[in-house]
């Protein structure tokens, strides 16, 4: 059975002149920033990560896990037992992504005032 994220092709061909747009195309996915955040934070276990973030599907989540995993941001290990068990851990790379992740975060908090009211529904 062939695996739909690896029969997916892009249409359009990734930019690698700049930086930005590199960085963008290994964040793209609505859940990476939380997924490596909460690795980061200790959550290491599939399950563990569908409970931390129960808005995203699991089928969703394991997709983004792949997605970083083949992008060097994390590790999977598998574990040889019964149950099966997994865990993910930050490569090098994906650490150097905190501090961003920090900033950008601290960037909403600061701004919070004025960018909370954009985004709520309006008063029935």
């Amino acid at each position: 059975m062939t695996d739909l994220c690896d029969m997916y092709q892009k249409k359009l061909p990734v930019e690698l002149e700049c930086g930005l747009h590199l960085f963008l195309e290994v964040m793209n996915g609505k859940w990476k920033l939380n997924l490596i955040w909460c690795i980061y934070s200790g959550i290491k276990r599939p399950g563990e990560l569908q409970r931390r973030i129960p808005k995203a599907s699991r089928r969703l989540l394991d997709t983004q896990l792949k997605q970083l995993t083949d992008q060097g941001i994390i590790t999977k290990t598998i574990f040889d037992q019964r149950p099966a068990k997994v865990e993910y851990a930050l490569t090098a790379l994906g650490e150097s992504l905190i501090p961003v992740i920090e900033v950008t975060a601290r960037w909403g908090e600061d701004n919070r005032e004025v960018l909370e009211p954009l985004f709520q529904s309006p008063a029935s």
